[in-house]
């Protein structure tokens, strides 16, 4: 693809993001996004040959949510792990508050989001998951640490759903609930 063709490209793609975001997708027109992105209505349709394939292509512009867990963990640390982990989070989706916003907005209308943002959550609970038993050195019983995963991944989610409100809450919203599940998964003395 030639440097024209993706300049081109990307200004569909971020006219359609901007457009689906102030709008939302049934209510912006093709013609719409062609004219934000100054190009002809054709070449829309040249790369993106339904509407929502554009809505696919945005789907892919999330920002990857996967790292090494070993970037994150303070060994024998749940609560800085899980502190850090949440951070690196927040950080990567504040780069695509308007697509995350757009996202989650779409998903009740449109399958292919649902399903995207279902599989990121997925994602996410193992993320978690792995971040906790590999921070809790084997001491952590794995049902706890199952309900910890998807608790916490439900929280993040929900924080990164209404991202676009974003000065709403303070910036440790989540302090709490970091601690609450960090010291459910703390090792308890054996009862005699």
């Amino acid at each position: 693809m030639g440097k024209d063709e993706l300049a081109a490209k990307e200004r569909i793609l971020i006219a359609a993001e901007e457009l689906f975001a102030e709008s939302g997708f049934d209510a912006t027109p093709t013609s719409r996004i062609a004219e934000r992105a100054k190009v002809p209505k054709g070449l829309v349709h040249y790369y993106f040959r339904r509407k929502s394939d554009l809505l696919s292509a945005l789907i892919k512009r999330l920002p990857d949510e996967q790292l090494d867990p070993a970037t994150v963990v303070v060994p024998g640390d749940i609560a800085e792990s899980l502190r850090r982990l949440v951070s690196e989070l927040d950080a990567r989706l504040a780069r695509s508050r308007m697509l995350s916003h757009l996202l989650w907005r779409e998903a009740d209308t449109h399958r292919a989001v649902r399903d995207a943002l279902h599989e990121r959550f997925q994602a996410l609970v193992r993320q978690v998951r792995a971040v906790i038993l590999a921070a809790g050195q084997g001491g952590v019983a794995v049902a706890d640490v199952d309900s910890a995963a998807g608790l916490l991944a439900l929280a993040v989610s929900y924080r990164h759903s209404v991202a676009r409100h974003a000065g709403d809450d303070p910036p440790d919203l989540m302090e709490r609930e970091l601690s609450f599940i960090a010291d459910a998964l703390a090792p308890r003395p054996a009862v005699t």
